[in-house]
């Protein structure tokens, strides 16, 4: 059963572009559908390339997912600092006070290793995620906060399917395309 704050990591042979080699922090679930960040996919914009009116702030910019790439969110671990964010895991909120955001980052009291920010984001209808668990194109994790604010994005992937344990760490150590192998 998947619910709000815990992880969806891709399985080794997904196809789709959008999600191959993903891991996708599930910030909500309902019997509406699914909304969620993926976590490992930077974007080769700053974010002030994206927003002009935004404090001077060097970040990177990561795909959130293929719904609404006109939108931005962010996951913090800034807590009750920011107005209005929603707890998802330990040590992990999405969203909160945009202006008060702005403002912390001002006075730098907000510092990149503290925050993510994702263009658009992924999303199921009612029971899709469910489908696809039961296809088995994705496996459930737990969360680390550790996932956004400490490891490279570039290695999240693998080490969420290690940390799974037993035949997850094998298949941790697949090489991206088998002919490399």
């Amino acid at each position: 059963m998947i619910k709000s704050g815990q992880i969806l990591i891709a399985e080794p042979f997904m196809l789709d572009p959008y999600f191959r080699r993903s891991v996708i922090l599930v910030c909500e679930h309902h019997e509406q559908g699914t909304i969620g960040f993926i976590l490992n996919k930077s974007i080769d914009m700053g974010l002030n390339d994206l927003m002009g009116d935004f404090p001077t702030f060097d970040t990177e910019v990561f795909y959130g997912g293929p719904v609404q790439t006109d939108t931005l969110h962010y996951v913090h671990n800034l807590g009750d600092m920011l107005d209005e964010s929603i707890k998802i895991a330990d040590g992990v909120w999405w969203g909160g006070d945009f202006d008060k955001l702005k403002f912390l980052i001002t006075r730098q009291m907000v510092h990149p290793d503290n925050i993510r920010f994702f263009v658009g984001y992924s999303g199921w209808s009612s029971g899709q995620l469910k489908e696809e668990l039961g296809y088995g194109s994705w496996v459930t994790g737990n969360m680390d906060a550790n996932y956004i604010f400490k490891f490279k994005p570039n290695r999240l992937w693998r080490h969420a399917m290690y940390n799974k344990g037993d035949l997850y760490e094998i298949i941790s150590d697949m090489p991206d395309q088998i002919s490399w192998n």
